[in-house]
Protein backbone atom coordinates (compact mmCIF):
# COMPACT_ATOMS: atom_id res chain seq x y z
CA UNK A 1 0.00 0.00 0.00
CA UNK A 2 1.15 3.52 -0.83
CA UNK A 3 0.00 6.55 1.14
CA UNK A 4 0.23 10.31 1.06
CA UNK A 5 0.42 12.30 4.29
CA UNK A 6 -1.23 15.73 4.42
CA UNK A 7 0.08 17.82 7.30
CA UNK A 8 3.63 17.17 8.46
CA UNK A 9 3.39 18.27 12.06
CA UNK A 10 4.04 16.00 15.03
CA UNK A 11 1.29 13.59 14.05
CA UNK A 12 2.27 13.51 10.39
CA UNK A 13 5.89 12.75 11.25
CA UNK A 14 4.83 9.96 13.60
CA UNK A 15 2.68 8.41 10.87
CA UNK A 16 5.69 8.54 8.54
CA UNK A 17 7.89 6.73 11.08
CA UNK A 18 5.29 4.06 11.90
CA UNK A 19 4.48 3.50 8.21
CA UNK A 20 8.10 2.49 7.67
CA UNK A 21 7.85 0.01 10.55
CA UNK A 22 4.66 -1.46 9.05
CA UNK A 23 6.09 -1.75 5.54
CA UNK A 24 3.83 0.94 4.09
CA UNK A 25 5.28 3.21 1.40
CA UNK A 26 4.91 6.98 1.81
CA UNK A 27 4.68 8.28 -1.76
CA UNK A 28 4.27 11.95 -0.90
CA UNK A 29 4.19 14.37 2.03
CA UNK A 30 2.08 17.49 1.55
CA UNK A 31 2.60 20.55 3.72
CA UNK A 32 2.66 24.23 2.68
CA UNK A 33 5.40 25.25 5.14
CA UNK A 34 7.52 22.25 6.17
CA UNK A 35 10.81 22.03 4.20
CA UNK A 36 10.79 18.23 4.56
CA UNK A 37 7.53 17.89 2.63
CA UNK A 38 7.72 16.59 -0.93
CA UNK A 39 4.91 18.89 -2.08
CA UNK A 40 3.43 22.15 -0.82
CA UNK A 41 -0.08 21.46 -2.15
CA UNK A 42 -2.36 18.69 -3.37
CA UNK A 43 -1.48 18.18 -7.04
CA UNK A 44 -1.76 15.45 -9.64
CA UNK A 45 1.93 14.71 -9.15
CA UNK A 46 1.51 14.44 -5.35
CA UNK A 47 -1.36 11.97 -5.82
CA UNK A 48 0.47 9.76 -8.33
CA UNK A 49 0.73 6.10 -7.24
CA UNK A 50 -1.16 6.88 -3.99
CA UNK A 51 -3.77 4.43 -2.67
CA UNK A 52 -4.89 6.31 0.44
CA UNK A 53 -4.38 9.85 1.74
CA UNK A 54 -4.03 10.38 5.50
CA UNK A 55 -4.92 13.91 6.63
CA UNK A 56 -3.75 15.34 9.95
CA UNK A 57 -3.65 18.99 8.90
CA UNK A 58 -5.92 21.73 10.28
CA UNK A 59 -9.71 22.14 10.59
CA UNK A 60 -9.72 25.12 8.21
CA UNK A 61 -8.08 23.06 5.46
CA UNK A 62 -10.30 19.97 5.67
CA UNK A 63 -13.02 20.91 3.17
CA UNK A 64 -10.56 22.08 0.54
CA UNK A 65 -8.35 19.03 1.08
CA UNK A 66 -11.28 16.61 0.73
CA UNK A 67 -12.49 18.31 -2.46
CA UNK A 68 -9.04 18.19 -4.06
CA UNK A 69 -8.18 14.63 -3.02
CA UNK A 70 -11.63 13.37 -4.06
CA UNK A 71 -11.20 14.97 -7.50
CA UNK A 72 -8.19 12.64 -7.98
CA UNK A 73 -10.31 9.65 -6.85
CA UNK A 74 -8.10 8.81 -3.87
CA UNK A 75 -9.45 7.32 -0.65
CA UNK A 76 -9.07 9.31 2.56
CA UNK A 77 -8.36 8.70 6.24
CA UNK A 78 -9.33 11.93 8.04
CA UNK A 79 -7.68 12.35 11.42
CA UNK A 80 -8.15 16.12 11.64
CA UNK A 81 -10.98 17.22 13.95
CA UNK A 82 -12.94 20.45 14.36
CA UNK A 83 -14.89 20.21 11.06
CA UNK A 84 -17.83 17.98 12.00
CA UNK A 85 -20.42 20.73 11.47
CA UNK A 86 -19.68 20.13 7.76
CA UNK A 87 -20.04 16.35 7.99
CA UNK A 88 -22.98 16.17 5.58
CA UNK A 89 -21.17 18.25 2.96
CA UNK A 90 -18.07 16.05 3.14
CA UNK A 91 -20.27 12.97 2.84
CA UNK A 92 -21.80 14.45 -0.34
CA UNK A 93 -18.33 15.05 -1.82
CA UNK A 94 -17.31 11.47 -1.01
CA UNK A 95 -20.45 10.00 -2.57
CA UNK A 96 -20.28 12.25 -5.64
CA UNK A 97 -16.70 11.17 -6.39
CA UNK A 98 -17.28 7.51 -5.44
CA UNK A 99 -14.32 7.22 -3.09
CA UNK A 100 -13.73 5.66 0.33
CA UNK A 101 -13.56 7.90 3.40
CA UNK A 102 -13.05 7.06 7.06
CA UNK A 103 -12.87 9.56 9.90
CA UNK A 104 -12.53 9.58 13.66
CA UNK A 105 -11.99 12.07 16.46
CA UNK A 106 -9.32 9.64 17.62
CA UNK A 107 -7.75 6.72 15.73
CA UNK A 108 -5.93 5.39 18.80
CA UNK A 109 -6.63 1.69 19.33
CA UNK A 110 -6.66 2.28 23.08
CA UNK A 111 -9.12 5.15 22.84
CA UNK A 112 -11.50 3.08 20.74
CA UNK A 113 -11.33 0.31 23.35
CA UNK A 114 -12.02 3.08 25.88
CA UNK A 115 -15.09 4.17 23.88
CA UNK A 116 -16.47 0.64 24.18
CA UNK A 117 -15.75 0.50 27.92
CA UNK A 118 -17.46 3.86 28.49
CA UNK A 119 -20.45 2.75 26.44
CA UNK A 120 -20.94 -0.33 28.63
CA UNK A 121 -20.40 1.66 31.83
CA UNK A 122 -22.98 4.26 30.73
CA UNK A 123 -25.49 1.50 30.01
CA UNK A 124 -25.08 0.27 33.58
CA UNK A 125 -25.24 3.77 35.11
CA UNK A 126 -28.47 4.43 33.20
CA UNK A 127 -30.17 2.00 35.59
CA UNK A 128 -29.09 3.85 38.75
CA UNK A 129 -30.41 7.40 39.05
CA UNK A 130 -28.05 8.31 41.92
CA UNK A 131 -25.12 8.79 39.51
CA UNK A 132 -24.25 11.94 37.61
CA UNK A 133 -21.77 11.86 34.72
CA UNK A 134 -18.95 14.18 33.64
CA UNK A 135 -16.11 14.33 31.10
CA UNK A 136 -12.72 15.96 31.59
CA UNK A 137 -9.90 16.21 29.04
CA UNK A 138 -6.40 17.75 28.88
CA UNK A 139 -4.02 18.34 25.97
CA UNK A 140 -0.87 20.24 25.05
CA UNK A 141 -1.02 23.99 24.56
CA UNK A 142 -0.69 23.75 20.75
CA UNK A 143 -3.95 21.87 20.19
CA UNK A 144 -6.27 23.88 17.95
CA UNK A 145 -9.71 22.75 19.13
CA UNK A 146 -11.37 22.63 22.54
CA UNK A 147 -12.96 20.46 23.72
CA UNK A 148 -11.27 17.65 21.86
CA UNK A 149 -13.17 15.64 19.30
CA UNK A 150 -12.60 12.62 21.52
CA UNK A 151 -14.28 14.35 24.47
CA UNK A 152 -17.27 15.19 22.29
CA UNK A 153 -17.47 11.57 21.14
CA UNK A 154 -17.41 10.43 24.77
CA UNK A 155 -20.21 12.91 25.46
CA UNK A 156 -22.26 11.51 22.59
CA UNK A 157 -21.80 7.98 23.93
CA UNK A 158 -23.03 9.05 27.37
CA UNK A 159 -26.04 10.90 25.93
CA UNK A 160 -26.94 7.87 23.84
CA UNK A 161 -26.85 5.47 26.81
CA UNK A 162 -27.96 7.52 29.84
CA UNK A 163 -31.54 8.54 29.19
CA UNK A 164 -31.60 11.34 31.78
CA UNK A 165 -28.79 13.19 29.97
CA UNK A 166 -29.98 15.24 26.98
CA UNK A 167 -27.30 17.83 26.11
CA UNK A 168 -23.65 18.72 26.52
CA UNK A 169 -22.15 21.85 28.07
CA UNK A 170 -18.63 22.99 27.18
CA UNK A 171 -16.26 25.27 29.07
CA UNK A 172 -17.10 27.37 32.13
CA UNK A 173 -20.64 27.98 33.32
CA UNK A 174 -21.96 30.63 35.74
CA UNK A 175 -25.11 28.87 36.89
CA UNK A 176 -26.29 25.63 38.42
CA UNK A 177 -26.04 22.69 36.06
CA UNK A 178 -29.36 21.08 35.13
CA UNK A 179 -29.94 17.34 35.71
CA UNK A 180 -30.21 16.65 31.97
CA UNK A 181 -26.90 18.38 31.16
CA UNK A 182 -23.48 16.76 30.78
CA UNK A 183 -20.55 19.04 31.58
CA UNK A 184 -17.39 18.57 29.50
CA UNK A 185 -14.31 20.53 30.58
CA UNK A 186 -10.90 21.09 28.99
CA UNK A 187 -7.38 22.09 29.97
CA UNK A 188 -4.62 23.20 27.57
CA UNK A 189 -1.10 23.25 29.00
CA UNK A 190 2.47 22.20 28.33
CA UNK A 191 3.11 19.00 26.40
CA UNK A 192 0.20 16.76 27.48
CA UNK A 193 -0.32 14.21 24.69
CA UNK A 194 -3.90 13.52 25.72
CA UNK A 195 -5.87 12.63 28.85
CA UNK A 196 -9.57 11.78 28.88
CA UNK A 197 -11.54 11.00 32.04
CA UNK A 198 -15.17 9.94 32.28
CA UNK A 199 -16.66 9.98 35.76
CA UNK A 200 -19.86 8.84 37.42
CA UNK A 201 -20.41 10.50 40.77
CA UNK A 202 -22.93 9.90 43.53
CA UNK A 203 -23.29 11.06 47.14
CA UNK A 204 -21.78 7.80 48.32
CA UNK A 205 -18.97 7.03 45.83
CA UNK A 206 -17.22 7.99 42.60
CA UNK A 207 -16.27 5.91 39.57
CA UNK A 208 -13.64 7.20 37.12
CA UNK A 209 -12.47 5.73 33.83
CA UNK A 210 -9.29 7.18 32.36
CA UNK A 211 -7.34 6.97 29.12
CA UNK A 212 -3.93 8.64 28.94
CA UNK A 213 -1.87 8.65 25.76
CA UNK A 214 1.86 8.13 26.36
CA UNK A 215 2.84 9.18 22.83
CA UNK A 216 1.40 9.54 19.33
CA UNK A 217 2.33 6.06 18.10
CA UNK A 218 -1.03 4.53 19.06
CA UNK A 219 -2.84 7.16 16.99
CA UNK A 220 -0.57 6.49 14.01
CA UNK A 221 -1.03 2.72 14.15
CA UNK A 222 -4.81 3.13 14.21
CA UNK A 223 -4.77 5.55 11.26
CA UNK A 224 -2.61 3.17 9.22
CA UNK A 225 -4.85 0.20 10.08
CA UNK A 226 -7.79 2.33 8.92
CA UNK A 227 -5.93 3.11 5.69
CA UNK A 228 -5.43 -0.58 4.98
CA UNK A 229 -9.14 -1.22 5.67
CA UNK A 230 -10.42 1.57 3.41
CA UNK A 231 -7.89 1.00 0.58
CA UNK A 232 -10.20 -0.85 -1.83
CA UNK A 233 -13.54 0.27 -0.44
CA UNK A 234 -16.07 2.94 -1.33
CA UNK A 235 -18.34 4.78 1.07
CA UNK A 236 -18.35 6.99 4.14
CA UNK A 237 -17.41 5.44 7.50
CA UNK A 238 -16.52 6.36 11.05
CA UNK A 239 -13.69 4.37 12.64
CA UNK A 240 -15.83 3.56 15.68
CA UNK A 241 -18.45 1.77 13.59
CA UNK A 242 -15.92 -0.57 11.96
CA UNK A 243 -13.60 -0.92 14.96
CA UNK A 244 -15.11 -4.17 16.21
CA UNK A 245 -14.77 -5.64 12.71
CA UNK A 246 -11.05 -4.87 12.85
CA UNK A 247 -10.76 -6.80 16.10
Amino acid sequence: MKISIIGYGKMGRTIHEVAKEMGIDVSSIIDPTDPNATHSSITKEAMENVDVVIDFSSPKAVLSNVEKVASFKRNIVMGTTGWYENLNYVKEVVQKNDIGFIYSPNFSIGVNIFFNIVERAAELVNNYQWYDAYVYEAHHNQKLDSPSGTAKQLGQIILSKIQRKKKMLFGSIDRKIEPDELHITSVRAGYITGIHIVGFDSEFDNIELKHEAKNRKGFAIGALIAARWIKDKRGFYSFSEIFRDLL
